[in-house]
């Protein structure tokens, strides 16, 4: 689907407003979230790209991702895409964002995504089957072993995963597995685990 987003400066800045497909055709830098669930079995939840997506379809992805449309705040539009993707609905506080990341990928000679990621990480307690996919953007959902998706990351094309940058999953690893050890620690403590639930 196509939507107004903004383009930006090297700072970040908003330079000016476009159409996502006039981004992409042209190669301009603009911004996107990334949502990435664990659950405390120490499980990634990935989404399969739907096979009609010009960007690695049929490979395995990020939980959830999305652009940011324009005007539009980094948290709200994590929200947003998480509820239009598989269907969950969340609120700001079940967010805890971990930085940004830069990618740049030359599909073809009319799709180049030049994007920053807005990366963000939420705790699951849903089965796969409480949640909704979005059949235009994606095909599948499953959960994988953390240490296990580590490993694949080492070959992604070899293994079917979308092949982002290794630094940017040794961030995403390397932040879930932190926020996991805190997580198990205070449920262990008896402390209250929020929960997310489906809308």
């Amino acid at each position: 689907m196509d939507e107004l987003i903004d383009i930006l400066n090297p700072d970040l800045t908003v330079k000016k407003t476009c159409l996502k497909s006039y981004a992409h055709m042209h190669g301009l830098f603009h911004a996107s979230v990334h949502i990435w669930f664990y659950n405390l079995n120490s499980e990634l939840l990935l989404q399969k790209r739907a096979n009609s997506k010009i960007a690695f379809p049929n490979l395995w992805d990020v939980s959830v991702a999305g652009h940011i449309s324009s005007g539009e705040k980094l948290i709200t539009a994590a929200i947003r895409e998480i509820e239009e993707e598989i269907g969950l609905t969340v609120s700001e506080s079940d967010l805890k964002f971990i930085g940004n990341f830069k990618e740049y990928f030359k599909h073809n000679d009319s799709f180049i995504d030049n994007e920053i990621h807005y990366i963000y990480l939420s705790q699951l307690n849903n089965k796969l089957s409480d949640l909704t996919i979005q059949k235009d953007e994606l095909s599948d959902l499953r959960f994988i072993n953390i240490n296990e998706f580590e490993k694949l990351t080492n070959n992604t094309l070899e293994n079917n995963i979308v092949p982002h940058n290794k630094e940017y999953y040794k961030l995403i690893i390397t932040e879930i597995k932190k926020d996991w050890h805190k997580k198990k620690s205070a449920k262990k403590s008896g402390l209250i685990i929020y929960i997310n639930k489906t809308s």
